[in-house]
């Protein structure tokens, strides 16, 4: 598989997903090393989410984490453009669409709250997505970007840089119903910009004072940021 620069076509990477649905979510644990349920326990924190409230959860995939932020007594949906992650996900019971990150079948300042966890770096034109995350949101309605960062110890730096492209895969090999998937989602992970590097990109494409919070030595960083 070729290396990944970011410049994704919208359709290999629907198709990337539905291929790993099945195994998505036990191969996320054993990658995370278990740490995934935390980090979506965090977002939900993140968002401060309130009874009542409608969010939306995009690039949700199996809605694992959508029963997360329903926990809040929000209102949830999960959207994704896989049908065949959603599909993996057809036991949880919180409602699911099929869309497009870019051109989202919503209408305009419907949600209180919206947040992408790990799928914002595979939409085609990221930035794009970011405006149309912002044009569904209600003014003074929230961001969370749950996405792999760039670890802000030297040394973790290290031992990430080196683990992404060598272990990563192999234990994909196990786990994974696709396991060259996985090769691309490593690269994609290498690519993605700094932590400043995305809140810059938040704060042009529709949101106001985004900022980071570092998860796992900046393994993860949590973006938030208000609508205008």
């Amino acid at each position: 598989m070729a290396k990944a620069d970011l410049e994704k076509d919208p359709f290999d990477v629907a198709g990337m997903f539905d291929d790993v649905g099945r195994n998505y979510d036990l191969t996320n644990t054993v990658l995370s090393f278990g740490l995934d349920r935390y980090w979506r326990r965090r977002t939900r924190e993140r968002l401060a989410l309130k009874p009542g409230e409608k969010v939306l959860d995009l690039a949700a995939g199996t809605a694992v984490s959508t029963v997360e932020l329903a926990k809040s007594g929000a209102w949830v949906v999960a959207c994704d453009f896989s049908q065949g992650m959603l599909a993996a996900g057809k036991d949880r019971d919180v409602p699911k669409v099929v869309g497009d990150a870019m051109h989202l079948p919503f209408a305009d300042e419907s949600f209180d709250a919206v947040t992408i966890s790990y799928g914002l770096r595979n939409v085609h034109d990221f930035e794009a997505g970011l405006r149309e995350m912002a044009r569904v949101t209600k003014p003074g309605g929230r961001l969370v970007v749950n996405e792999f960062s760039t670890p802000v110890v030297p040394v973790v730096a290290t031992v990430y840089k080196e683990y992404l492209p060598r272990a990563l895969p192999l234990l994909a090999r196990v786990f994974s119903s696709n396991p060259d998937a996985y090769e691309y989602l490593a690269e994609s992970i290498r690519a993605w910009p700094r932590q400043e590097e995305l809140a810059a990109a938040i704060n042009r494409n529709g949101w106001t004072d985004a900022g980071w919070q570092d998860l796992a030595l900046g393994v993860v960083a949590l973006h938030s940021a208000l609508k205008p």
